[in-house]
């Protein structure tokens, strides 16, 4: 086997490898956009835009792989090199990305999202709105939780009228009514349950985007022997 269809075949295995990271990318986004919404209008911050950036981000490494793989079935070293140039600039926003992610789950900028997320989560409870029960009671179901820092929450809550019961979603087990068994709730509070779920999420986005980036240099470098290759035979041919 030539040199040139060893870097070939080894350069479309990274790509191959580039490209599924993409599409998972945009599916893990796109998985996590709806869930993102919800603790938005729950907690008031606007979490959805992560989902969006992962779908972007997706998007763009779906299509820079494409290019890269037209440009080795072609062995157009121009389309190679534009790959590269595009991969290098894009491991570096990962790095940067992954970097920020990390920094941000530092103590001090946990402290100051939590002072966010406590306020707007114990006012929506208290405010119980129409426009926003469908939210509060599809957060209470996936997390697990109920009311904001716990169930006793219901019997404060303005909007909640019935002080001696909580609303059926906080149910451990789901039944019409079920919320009238105050005790039949789940314990922990909603705060709690979304705090530990965004710390986690901001690990592994900081993670993902770190272990992409070792993984695309390795494409970088195998990209630039093939462009160098692909060169080398354009002049032998031209001679």
């Amino acid at each position: 086997m030539s040199l040139c269809c060893s870097l070939k075949c080894l350069f479309i295995f990274f790509n191959a490898l580039f490209l599924a990271s993409g599409v998972a990318l945009i599916t893990i986004g796109a998985l996590q956009y709806t869930t993102y919404l919800q603790i938005g209008i729950f907690a008031g911050s606007s979490l959805s835009k992560i989902a969006i950036v992962l779908i972007a981000v997706g998007v763009t490494i779906t299509l820079v792989s494409l290019m890269g793989h037209l440009g080795a079935f072609l062995n157009n070293s121009t389309m190679v090199a534009w790959f590269i140039c595009i991969l290098i600039v894009i491991i570096m926003l990962e790095v940067a990305t992954g970097a920020f992610f990390y920094v941000f789950r530092s103590r001090t900028a946990v402290l100051q999202m939590n002072s966010a997320i406590n306020t707007k989560a114990r006012g929506v409870v208290s405010d119980y709105s129409p426009e926003r029960r469908h939210a509060i009671n599809r957060i209470q179901e996936k997390f697990k939780c109920c009311g904001a820092d716990g169930k006793e929450d219901w019997s404060k809550s303005v909007g909640w009228e019935n002080h001696e019961a909580v609303p059926d979603s906080c149910c451990v087990v789901k039944s019409d009514g079920c919320g009238q068994n105050k005790e039949s709730a789940y314990s922990k509070g909603c705060l709690s349950a979304i705090k530990l779920f965004l710390l986690k999420n901001l690990v592994w986005v900081g993670a993902v985007c770190i272990a992409l980036a070792v993984t695309e240099v390795f494409g970088v470098v195998v990209g630039v022997c093939l462009c160098l290759d692909i060169k080398t035979k354009s002049y032998e041919n031209i001679s």
